[in-house]
């Protein structure tokens, strides 16, 4: 039910929020890589095409989400020349099955969502499908959970004559959880056409923490601009 009330928001915001950064970051880090890419967490497909037009490399796809593969799906359908360069992968990630290692692995914004202990469970898995010296790269914001606060308005975006606006409020804040509702509303002129919510927890580790956590597994850090961080297989 999430995927459904947020799906038809997804592009028209993360677009303008991390795609033209992302975009422009990524290509450099990735700039060694020839043959393989994982994606985990390829959304609708909006990294996915950056990373096959930015490099040679094979790329999988890791989308759980039934209705984030469709739109991925319909994406690619829309450049005939990857459809032979992407698998979708339909699995969880702790499931990851892959022929051989790839030589570069990329988390755009999948972090906030891995519970603790999934996280640490998945590292170790990771680290077994990259090859040595592979490249591990993931979004990364410092400073912990925001701490909670009043209903606000993230964003808003025109389309024809209906008004698309997504607003959220921090619920309650411990650790490195915090609890959030979203609105997503739907509006022409003042008249309200919809609004769904979603209540859901996110989590932001500290630093210290992911290095623990990456250091266990066997990664070394790398250097990487701001607003993400890059790890290598050891």
């Amino acid at each position: 039910m999430t995927d459904f009330v947020s799906l038809p928001f997804y592009d028209l915001f993360h677009e303008n929020e991390h795609g033209v950064e992302i975009r422009r970051k990524l290509p450099s880090l990735l700039s060694g890589v020839r043959r393989s890419i994982l994606e985990i967490g390829a959304g609708t497909g909006l990294i996915t095409t950056s990373l096959a037009d930015s490099t040679p490399a094979e790329i999988f796809a890791l989308e759980p989400s039934a209705g984030m593969r469709g739109m991925l799906l319909s994406r690619l359908n829309a450049r005939a020349e990857l459809l032979e360069r992407v698998t979708v992968l339909s699995c969880d990630a702790l499931s990851l099955d892959l022929d051989e290692p790839v030589e570069a692995m990329v988390m755009i914004r999948v972090m906030y969502a891995l519970e603790p202990d999934y996280r640490r469970r998945l590292w170790p898995v990771l680290a077994a499908h990259l090859e040595p010296g592979g490249l591990l790269i993931f979004t990364w914001r410092d400073g912990g959970p925001p701490a909670p606060s009043p209903l606000r308005e993230l964003e808003s975006r025109q389309v024809g004559r209906h008004t698309y606006t997504v607003l959220s409020e921090i619920i309650e804040s411990s650790g490195e959880a915090c609890k959030a509702r979203y609105l997503y509303r739907v509006t022409e002129g003042d008249k309200v056409l919809s609004e769904e919510e979603i209540v859901g927890n996110a989590y932001r580790p500290g630093r210290e923490v992911i290095q623990e956590e990456l250091v266990t597994a066997g990664f070394a850090q790398a250097d990487a601009p701001e607003g993400l961080l890059a790890w290598r297989l050891a």
